[in-house]
């Protein structure tokens, strides 16, 4: 399964994160496949960044985001996009 998580990066007792969308096997620092964006908890307020445009893209696609990644995907909006981007597209005729 592809799941949108944290990648975790910087020094010693200064983490930085990325967010990035990886195979559910894969190590957490390993390999990836596309970087959607990054977050920064080390700033006063935190700093979260994120790619709308690829983070639906990849959910629509059937990316599973983890607990803390959806967290920032609510933070910066982008599920608030994907929500409205289903309420306005056509139904499709079931038949």
């Amino acid at each position: 399964m592809v799941k949108i998580r944290l990648r975790r990066m910087g020094a010693k007792k200064r983490p930085f994160y990325r967010v990035v969308v990886a195979d559910s096997r894969a190590p957490r620092d390993g390999k990836f496949l596309d970087e959607i964006g990054y977050y920064d908890p080390t700033r006063d307020p935190a700093v979260v960044k994120i790619d709308a445009e690829k983070a639906i893209r990849w959910i629509q696609h059937g990316a599973q985001p983890t607990d803390t990644a959806r967290s920032l995907l609510r933070q910066a909006g982008v599920l608030r996009q994907l929500h409205e981007l289903k309420r306005s597209a056509p139904h499709e005729s079931q038949g």
